[in-house]
């Protein structure tokens, strides 16, 4: 084995006894996620050259189409059997030019939805149109979706604007033993009901790791929620059943994308302040929530524009505000060239068009009127001039803005079910509970025979690592041993540190540690290993330590998600998992250490001893023992879980379909592996 070996004079480095093995001045962190950002964005353009290709042929346009609807629908998991919606109306409220009818309906066995059906005060039959809710915590009692709802109902259209999960009167982890006036995750925010405690944003997320575990996506629950309610829309004789649009703002323009993608039924839709592209996305704000990440989906080669080209030729309505902070304009002017040219080339252009006035982000009263006006022409057949107030001022700011969407109606006389929370009615399942009714089924099904093939391609690693490239960088004298500061250089891109202790008298023994959060972290103990007799490479993971990323959303779930949550997500969309990488830079540094010894074990610790064991997984010679200390017992435990720390790290999209990690155990051996101090998914001690 050769390595690349370099020797620097020591005189300071010994003075100060410094431990810390890269240049601080290269800015290792960023030197991974730089590299991470390099690899999405090569994904991205290899869809645009892709297109390029595409977009020259009729056959092969309706062949992108259908690749992307089937491989959407795989990777939110399916989506379940119709049953009995069981539709109750709770109660009635008049408006002025309207009425609302308070709905609950089961969109699956025990598991229910709540929304407000505004319906015009003209005679019925009426065309209707869905309004999912973007992040409001009062979910559909939001003033900006009360307002569209009742401007579409005075212009004949009857509009039903329901709660997500983990919004409105739909949060899924309720605390009954306590009553707050604030969220956990953040106090300066009231909370919508006093047995809420996590923010809307933080339980989608929390939702997406435990679907994403058994090969599903919080987006699932999502979509099949909004198809429901079409069904139930459509179930009813005063609405015109193939007169059927969609509109939605935000999160609730990232449900409308995806539900006019996947449901024909939608004639006109119109999705707000969410369509960017990826790329802009990433190199801006970052990943989303957990139900606007699809796994693999950049790797695959769709990006957000073939939201709008998979339902084409049907009529869309991109809306955008052109100072949205968070889903950035330029990108959706480049989302929309691609719709506007995949449109064009199948003969209808004019199905297409973008309103995006001078305003942030929010379902502003521009975008209102002019989703009233765009669903005007295509549910009723006619060209309205729309005005929610008589006169706009000639100039106005963002302040006078948000006052024209002030709500009419408060939460409490929106609200549908009898206590306020769908979970505190009888027998109510939650998302966690349904999921883990799946990871149940999954784990008695699973082919028991487990290979290093199925293994290294669920969680992505690679099929061989490469020769180890070290850079020695240093030297430490020491009582009883020595330690050298190693570099192993990785993707070409960045590197990893490690510290060799080598014993001064060595017992022929090896071992690499492994430490979740840094290879400094326990030294002490590391120290009395190597003075013992036994050559200790103390060495890190990429993202951990030296190299650790996250600084740009580390507030992001109050830290539930990791510091480095961004990165992770960013990683999902490219079909990576933090796992699987990792996996391959513990069989590199393996790799080093054998070159040095024969008899080489692992002890691994918290974030590093998921991908410890998997590495041992797919070298079956690389280690004689295998230490796993603070690591969750089971990838099924997290997902009936309504409560995780840091698990976003662990998540590995559809593993539980294949197995989990006590099967992995099993595969290498439970007679060399060692589990030392497990805990549970959020971080504590079990025994």
């Amino acid at each position: 084995m050769r390595f690349l070996i370099f020797f620097l004079t020591l005189g300071s480095v010994l003075a100060a006894d410094d431990l810390t093995v890269l240049d601080s001045a290269s800015k290792p962190a960023e030197a991974f996620e730089q590299w991470l950002t390099r690899e999405f964005v090569a994904m991205t353009e290899r869809r645009s050259e892709a297109f390029e290709k595409m977009i020259k042929s009729e056959a092969a346009c309706q062949a992108w189409q259908e690749e992307r609807k089937a491989f959407f629908l795989e990777r939110i998991g399916g989506l379940p059997e119709r049953t009995p919606l069981n539709p109750q109306i709770t109660g009635t409220l008049q408006g002025k030019g309207y009425r609302v009818e308070k709905i609950i309906l089961e969109t699956r066995p025990a598991f229910h939805l709540t929304g407000n059906l505004y319906l015009p005060d003209t005679p019925p039959p009426w065309p209707a149109v869905l309004v999912p809710c973007g992040h409001s915590h009062d979910g559909k009692a939001a003033g900006q979706y009360q307002l569209i709802c009742m401007l579409l109902a005075r212009h004949g259209m009857a509009a039903l604007c329901y709660d997500p999960i983990g919004q409105g009167e739909r949060y899924q982890m309720l605390d009954l033993a306590k009553e707050r006036a604030v969220f956990d995750d953040a106090p300066h925010v009231k909370v919508p009901h006093p047995n809420v405690r996590l923010m809307c944003t933080t339980e989608h997320t929390m939702t997406g790791i435990s679907s994403a575990l058994i090969g599903a996506n919080a987006a699932q629950f999502r979509i099949w929620d909004g198809m429901r309610v079409i069904d139930y829309l459509q179930s009813r004789k005063d609405i015109l059943a193939d007169k059927i649009g969609c509109t939605g703002n935000s999160g609730g323009g990232t449900e409308t994308a995806y539900l006019m993608a996947l449901d024909d039924r939608i004639l006109a839709a119109a999705p707000g302040c969410y369509l960017t592209t990826f790329r802009k996305l990433i190199e801006t704000k970052g990943p989303q929530d957990g139900e606007q990440n699809i796994a693999g989906q950049t790797a695959f080669g769709m990006d957000e524009a073939d939201y709008c080209i998979m339902r084409a030729p049907k009529p869309t309505l991109i809306c955008a505000g052109t100072r949205d902070v968070t889903f950035d304009f330029s990108g959706t002017w480049d989302l929309f060239r691609d719709a506007k040219r995949f449109y064009s080339r199948i003969g209808h252009p004019d199905m297409i068009d973008m309103a995006a006035p001078d305003a942030p982000h929010g379902f502003t009263l521009q975008l209102r009127e002019a989703v009233t006006r765009f669903m005007a022409r295509h549910l009723l057949g006619k060209d309205i001039v729309v005005r929610e107030v008589a006169k706009l001022p000639d100039s106005f700011d963002d302040n006078q803005l948000r006052e024209l969407s002030k709500p009419d109606w408060t939460p409490e006389q929106l609200q549908c079910s009898p206590k306020g929370q769908v979970m505190l009615l009888p027998s109510e399942r939650s998302v966690f509970q349904i999921n883990a009714e799946t990871a149940e089924k999954l784990s008695k099904t699973r082919d028991s025979g487990l290979g290093p093939k199925t293994v290294r391609e669920v969680v992505g690693a690679s099929e061989s690592v490469p020769e180890p490239q070290v850079q020695v960088i240093g030297k430490i004298e020491r009582v009883g041993f020595s330690i050298e500061k190693m570099a192993l250089k990785l993707e070409n891109a960045f590197q990893l540190p490690g510290l060799l202790f080598v014993p001064t008298k060595p017992n022929g023994k090896a071992i690499l540690y492994l430490h979740g959060s840094s290879m400094k972290a326990e030294v002490d103990a590391i120290e009395q290993l190597a003075k013992a007799g036994n050559l200790v490479l103390a060495a890190e993971l990429r993202g951990i330590g030296e190299t650790e990323t996250g600084f740009r959303r580390k507030s992001f779930g109050a830290g539930q998600f990791g510091r480095d949550n961004l990165e992770i997500l960013t990683a999902y969309l490219m079909g990576k998992s933090f796992v699987g990488m990792r996996t391959d830079d513990v069989r590199s540094w393996a790799r080093v250490l054998k070159a040095k010894s024969s008899e080489v074990s692992v002890i691994a610790i918290g974030e590093a001893a998921i991908p410890a064991l998997h590495a041992a997984a797919l070298e079956p010679d690389a280690f004689q023992t295998i230490t796993l200390r603070q690591m969750i017992p089971s990838w099924e435990l997290l997902v009936g879980s309504e409560g995780t720390f840091d698990q976003t790290v662990n998540m590995v999209h559809g593993v539980l379909r294949h197995y989990d990690l006590p099967d992995l155990i099993q595969m290498v051996g439970k007679e060399r592996v060692v589990i030392e101090q497990p805990v549970n998914g959020m971080g504590v001690k079990v025994e």
